[in-house]
């Protein structure tokens, strides 16, 4: 992708993090509904998919440069900490899970840094 302004380091390594979260809670939420008792890991999905819809807005808008990215930024925090909180409850047994809320807690630091 070819952008006419370059993102600021700390911008961009956000960018970088919403990114790399949006695509564990995909993987996370695809995994979690191939479980066999799918319906223990429902609050995963849904959390898995909340953060995900939070960490694609929140790189669109930081993608265009918005004002609006910081209250993006806090919002995404919230979503990536609570995907964490519950993914954590399941990270002993699915990898995936482990693999996401580790995206997950990085992804919040670094927007809560933004949100600043």
């Amino acid at each position: 992708m070819t952008m006419t302004a370059k993102l600021s380091p700390e911008l961009q390594a956000c960018l970088d993090a919403c990114l790399t979260c949006l695509a564990a809670c995909e993987h996370c939420a695809t995994a979690c509904l191939m479980e066999d008792d799918v319906k223990m890991m429902a609050r995963c999905v849904q959390l898995d998919r909340d953060c995900a819809d939070a960490c694609a807005f929140t790189a669109r808008l930081l993608m265009r440069g918005s004002d609006l990215h910081p209250e993006a930024c806090r919002m995404c925090a919230e979503a990536c900490e609570r995907c964490a909180a519950e993914c954590e409850q399941h990270a002993a047994h699915h990898d995936h899970c482990r693999v996401c809320a580790e995206a997950c807690r990085a992804c919040a630091a670094l927007c809560r840094q933004m949100a600043a």
